[in-house]
């Protein structure tokens, strides 16, 4: 009745993930918080804010106080947390009574990015905040031997960075952090089809439209979709049908410069290791990744296998949730 509980956070740009030992994943929502401008407070959080996006009256704003996968708006954070800690220790049936948390960061992050962070989580109540780097997470969410002296290369494309590192022995060997992910492909469509069609959509309809019908730089049987949005023309609601290649056009820049850290990361690898990489591959984490024909795409371009890991929304969550028992090994390494 009175043990800490030991809870681990995915504090994503995209969506936020809590991880309790015994019940797994009990809460995944998305990091958006809706905020009344007079009084300054948080009225919803997760999916109920998401749906207020673009939708709500002046005065009420849905925004994302994560950005680049590190802390934009530090007050908003902290509020937002505590009503995510509450859903948690809803949906968990115990009462988070100072948990120890552990809580993914950037690798590209500074000190101070990661300060705010454990800061944030220390405000929420949290007893002990331990940080864990994003990639090894990801790799032990994803079943990996992260701490035998092998090489493990992982691939996370989230919302807000795309991080590629190469982990063996409980540490990073390599690593390279770009701040793009799939909110820069969403900007992507929304710029795409304004130029094109003089239509304006909003982030939503973006998402929607890069999950159905957009694909890595492959070729593949075309598809279309019907989008609605506003015509800058004639200020009207208006209907286009929209292509996959053209979808898939609009972002072929952006997941080039996603190939070009990989390959990077992939450079600088140690001889010995690149062997290992041959063998076992490289592992793709994170929302991005499910993007249709990533795998294929990705795999003919670095002429490695490349493998989905089993749940690759969850894999960062799932990782810091497992990294409980052995956290001081890893923290040691780290340092």
């Amino acid at each position: 009745m009175f043990t800490n509980a030991e809870i681990g956070i995915d504090l994503g740009t995209a969506n936020i993930l809590v991880y309790s030992k015994s019940k797994g994943i009990v809460l995944n929502e998305p990091s958006v918080a809706a905020i009344d401008l007079e009084s300054k407070q948080v009225l919803a959080v997760g999916t109920e804010a998401k749906n207020m996006i673009g939708k709500t009256p002046g005065r009420i704003v849905a925004i994302r106080p994560l950005k680049d996968g590190v802390i934009a708006d530090y007050d908003v954070t902290t509020s937002m947390l505590k009503m995510i800690f509450k859903k948690a220790s809803r949906k968990m049936g115990v009462s988070l009574r100072k948990p120890t948390v552990v809580v993914c960061t950037p690798s590209g992050s500074t000190s101070v990015e990661r300060r705010a962070i454990q800061d944030a989580v220390r405000n929420c109540g949290a007893k002990i905040v331990h940080l864990i780097e994003e990639p090894v997470a990801a790799a032990i969410g994803a079943d990996l031997p992260v701490d035998e002296p092998v090489a493990n290369v992982i691939v996370d494309i989230g919302g807000g960075t795309t991080e590629v590192a190469i982990i063996s022995f409980g540490g990073v060997v390599s690593c390279n952090s770009i701040r793009l992910g799939g909110d820069k492909l969403d900007e992507d469509i929304i710029q795409y089809v304004r130029k094109k069609y003089n239509l304006l959509i909003g982030e939503r309809t973006a998402e929607q439209i890069k999950i159905e019908i957009g694909y890595a730089p492959i070729d593949h049987a075309e598809m279309t979709m019907d989008v609605r949005g506003r015509n800058l023309v004639t200020g009207l609601p208006k209907t286009v049908t929209l292509h996959s290649t053209e979808i898939q056009e609009a972002m072929r820049e952006n997941l080039m410069k996603i190939l070009d850290v990989i390959r990077a990361t992939l450079e600088t690898s140690p001889p010995e290791l690149s062997g290992d990489i041959v063998d076992r591959g490289v592992i793709l984490t994170g929302g991005g990744s499910l993007i249709n024909g990533m795998q294929e795409w990705l795999s003919q371009e670095i002429v490695v296998p490349v493998h989905l890991a089993p749940s690759p929304l969850e894999s960062v969550a799932i990782g810091t949730g497992r990294s409980l028992k052995f956290i001081h090994k890893i923290q040691k390494a780290a340092r």
